[in-house]
C-alpha cells in the first residue's frame, strides 16, 4: 500500500481503515476482529526498547479495565511478528505480566502509513507512539500522538473512553479533569425544560451555559 499525505490524514469521525494483518495471536482481519467493540489501537516505536517494553506492560496489566468497558486493545509495530513474539518474553519477565492482546507486525509499514503513524521528522522509519479510540461504528473518536522518548499514560486512555461511552448515552459532556462519578456539565443544546426531565437528580445552573448534574446512571 501506497500512502500520500493526504491519504494517511486521519480526523476526527473518519472511519478507521480496514486491513489484513499477521499479528502474535494469528491474520486478522481489523473490522471483522473489533466487531461490535470500541478498540484502542496503538503503536510503538520498535521492540526490545525500554519505554516501549513498560508501555505493553501497562496496557496488559489493564487488561479487565478494557474489558469491561468493552474495550479491545490492538499494538503495532514495524517489527516483524517473529520479533514481536521473541520480545513478549521480555516484556512479561520485566514487567510481571501476560500480554493479552495482539501486536500487529507492519514491515512494509503500510497499515502504519494508512494510520498516519510514521511522522518522517520525528521517525523517518518507524512509528511514532500513536493512540487512536475507535467506537463500535469504527469511526475515530479519539487520536493522541506523543514523541518516541515519551512514555504515555494509559490511566488517561481509559478515562476518555468512560467519557465518551457516558456522552454518547447521555446529554452531558465532562468538565476538566472529570473522572467516573464526577459531576457532569448538561449540553448547551437543552433547555432547562429537557433538563429537568431528563436528569432527575436535578441540575446546579453557574451561568446559563454552564449547568452541573451528577454523572447520570446506567
Amino acid at each position: 500500500m501506497t500512502a500520500t499525505l493526504e491519504e494517511k490524514t486521519l480526523r476526527l469521525g473518519d472511519t478507521a481503515p480496514d486491513f489484513k494483518a499477521d499479528t502474535t495471536e494469528g491474520s486478522i482481519n481489523f473490522h471483522e476482529w473489533a466487531g461490535d467493540n470500541w478498540v484502542v489501537f496503538f503503536s510503538h516505536p520498535k521492540d526490545f526498547t525500554p519505554v516501549c517494553t513498560t508501555e505493553l506492560g501497562a496496557v496488559a496489566k489493564l487488561g479487565d479495565d478494557w474489558k469491561k468497558r468493552g474495550v479491545k486493545v490492538l499494538a503495532l509495530s514495524v517489527d516483524s511478528v517473529e520479533d514481536h513474539k521473541k520480545w513478549i518474553g521480555d516484556i512479561e519477565e520485566t514487567q510481571n505480566v501476560k500480554i493479552n492482546f495482539p501486536i500487529i507486525g507492519d514491515k512494509d509499514r503500510s497499515i502504519a502509513m494508512s494510520y498516519g503513524m510514521i511522522h518522517p521528522e520525528a521517525l523517518a522509519t518507524a512509528t511514532v507512539r500513536t493512540v487512536f479510540v475507535i467506537d463500535p461504528a469504527k469511526k475515530v473518536r479519539l487520536y493522541i500522538t506523543y514523541p518516541a522518548p515519551t512514555g504515555r499514560n494509559f490511566n488517561e486512555i481509559l478515562r476518555v473512553v468512560d467519557a465518551l461511552q457516558l456522552t454518547d448515552k447521555h446529554a452531558v459532556a465532562t468538565p476538566v479533569n472529570w473522572k467516573n462519578g464526577d459531576d457532569c456539565i448538561v449540553v448547551p443544546s437543552l433547555s432547562d425544560e429537557e433538563a429537568k426531565k431528563k436528569f432527575p437528580k436535578g441540575f446546579k445552573t453557574l451561568k446559563p451555559y454552564l449547568r452541573i448534574t451528577p454523572q447520570p446512571e446506567g
